[in-house]
């Protein structure tokens, strides 16, 4: 059994993205049948800096460089298909033509933010305004009204990825999650990487940004009934501010999930484990082909196709030839 690795990624448009020790890779199965990988070197923040490093700090850290990365890497793989759309979108032309090189970057930027607004919104602001209109039938208890916020939050999660779960797009993005997920297990396992044996493992793993988010949702329960209940403007800005404190207790539980198979461990990942059966579904041998070739540019394997790798990647070896969320 190989020693248990912090490789993890996610999955992309028709790919996946991995981040290993060396580099993150991302790989994508083109139109035309090609598996094109994309490679740049892996430098987390938190190596970057020493504050970045501490614990319930790198937490968060941690979750809005994956949110970055991840951006990056769905643009890198929605680039393939929309080469095969002859003309460009005005608001792209614009873009370009403003902030020329940098463009990329703005998008990605106004993207996060998008994507931060819009996830607080959903599972914190709609809940705590759910939970609020029962204070009109006399329900006075902070921890009533925490605990009903909560559960709240938790529903529409389900419900959320239960909806896009039905997207034909969707689906297939599931599939290759399934196909990340079975190719760490292999690669864990020791086993030689080949879509035939990464079959035969479990599409759940432990580290998976799926529990990651559930976590979240349930710290928030626990921390939040140590606030009170406020005015509705209060509370808000009181979810905002704890965020990065709920989201790095939350990052220290799942790296702690990883590395122990004990009865807590196993009680405490069970429902994230299960919530992955939504969020995953069984992929095909091209799927886990296109898995495999992202993890071995990860890591520096050889035997990778079709790899372009930008000016910063630099495993010696791989030229001869990134809630660690998996």
């Amino acid at each position: 059994m190989k020693e248990k690795t912090t490789v993890g990624g996610q999955a992309v448009i028709e790919g996946v993205m991995m981040r290993g020790r060396l580099n993150m890779a991302t790989a994508v199965r083109k139109s035309n049948g090609e598996i094109e990988v994309d490679v740049r070197k892996n430098e987390p923040y938190c190596k970057r800096n020493k504050l970045f490093s501490l614990p319930l700090i790198r937490g968060f850290v941690t979750l809005l460089e994956s949110l970055v990365e991840g951006i990056k890497a769905l643009n890198y793989s929605a680039s393939f298909f929309e080469e095969e759309i002859k003309e460009e979108d005005k608001l792209g032309i614009w873009f370009k033509k403003i902030f020329k090189e940098k463009s990329d970057d703005v998008i990605t930027g106004i993207s996060l933010f998008i994507s931060l607004i819009f996830a607080f919104g959903l599972f914190f602001a709609l809940p705590t305004l759910a939970a609020r209109g029962l204070r009109l039938l006399r329900v006075t208890s902070p921890w009533v009204l925490n605990l009903a916020e909560g559960l709240i939050g938790v529903l529409i999660f389900l419900t959320y990825i239960f909806v896009i779960g039905k997207l034909e797009d969707i689906k297939r993005v599931f599939e290759y999650h399934g196909a990340e997920h079975k190719t760490i297990f292999c690669y864990e396992s020791g086993m030689e990487l080949t879509p035939e044996n990464a079959k035969k493992f479990s599409r759940l793993h432990p580290r998976c940004g799926t529990n990651f988010m559930f976590l979240v949702i349930v710290v928030s329960i626990l921390v939040f009934s140590l606030v009170g209940w406020n005015n509705l403007i209060q509370r808000l800005i009181s979810r905002l501010l704890l965020l990065p404190l709920i989201s790095g207790i939350a990052y220290e539980l799942i790296k702690w999930l990883g590395k122990n198979n004990g009865p807590v461990a196993k009680v405490i990942g069970y429902p994230g484990l299960m919530l992955q059966k939504l969020t995953t579904r069984e992929p095909d041998m091209e799927q886990l082909e296109v898995a495999i070739a992202a993890l071995k540019a990860a890591e520096g394997i050889e035997d990778v196709p079709n790899i372009v790798a930008d000016s910063s990647v630099v495993d010696e070896g791989l030229c001869n030839t990134m809630v660690e969320e998996v």
